[in-house]
């Protein structure tokens, strides 16, 4: 599968952004889709994730209760709604694609778990 993240731009602090994953080359459902981000100098980290047919999400604990992960299979495309940015949400943010084996919702947080990336985009909050 081919991932295209888009939707990164620069926004004041306390804005918000919508970050687009469109998807193709096979049936998006069967994927569990997550989100990562990486700051300068830092390595990347689990942001969110979502479950195949979206019933099921998790959240890194920095960005609970402010970013919200979505999906529309119809549309092969997964979401991002980024609200109240903070300066350190700054990143470039990656989506990435995973079968996750076995067929059991059990949230895939780490980097070794997806199987697919997309190229990312950058998400800047001054400050």
């Amino acid at each position: 599968v081919q991932l295209q993240a888009s939707g990164g731009g620069l926004v004041p602090a306390g804005g918000s952004l919508r970050l687009s994953c469109a998807a193709s080359g096979r049936t998006f459902s069967e994927f569990v889709m997550g989100w990562f981000r990486q700051a300068p100098g830092k390595e990347r980290e689990f942001v969110a994730t979502i479950s195949w047919s979206g019933g099921g999400t998790y959240y890194a604990d920095s960005v609970k209760g402010r970013f919200t992960i979505s999906r529309d299979n119809a549309k092969n495309t997964m979401y991002l709604q980024m609200n109240s940015l903070k300066p350190e949400d700054t990143a470039v943010y990656y989506c990435a694609a995973t079968i996750l084996v076995g067929g059991v919702w059990d949230p895939p947080t780490a980097r070794h778990e997806y199987d697919y990336w997309g190229q990312g985009t950058q998400v800047t909050v001054s400050s």
